[in-house]
């Protein structure tokens, strides 16, 4: 569960708001998302990265941001609606958001906040400084895929 402030312009006020908004991804969110791409959302994202072709990722940042996002309720619980999402989507603190991922450290920040707990333990073993640095993660996994490749060659 990510917690975060944005701060945002009032459009009808010109004034300056701070609000909280929360954003979580379930794992069977998360297994829905790898599956909604053929050949797995991971890697896609991973090949745009690695051809270096940032413009493409913008509607996987949608994606991202539309699964995740929900309100607080009174009783303290985590609730998702298509009608908090439209209104979280047309706000000025979405647009705040989204500019921000163009900063890959924010990014990487949301996506680490946003992944369940046990998912973002297991990236931790692969990677115990977690992936603070994309681009050392995406290398290593270039790597991981030479190595197979040669691995799968030298057993034929």
């Amino acid at each position: 569960m990510l917690s975060l402030p944005i701060t945002y312009e009032d459009v009808f006020t010109g004034d300056k708001v701070t609000k909280t908004f929360y954003f979580n991804l379930t794992k069977a969110e998360l297994l829905e998302l790898e599956k909604s791409k053929e050949g797995g959302f991971s890697s896609i994202i991973t090949s745009i990265i690695e051809e270096g072709n940032n413009e493409k990722l913008i509607p996987y940042f949608k994606k991202i941001i539309e699964l995740s996002y929900g309100e607080r309720t009174d009783d303290g619980r985590f609730r998702k609606s298509e009608e908090a999402r439209e209104a979280f989507l047309s706000s000025e603190a979405y647009s705040e958001l989204f500019f921000s991922f163009f900063e890959e450290e924010k990014l990487v920040q949301f996506i680490n906040g946003v992944m369940p707990k046990e998912l973002m333990a297991e990236v931790n073993k692969k990677y115990p400084g977690g992936i603070e640095n994309p681009s050392k993660v995406i290398a290593d996994i270039k790597q991981e895929k030479e190595n197979a490749a040669k691995d799968n060659n030298s057993a034929n």
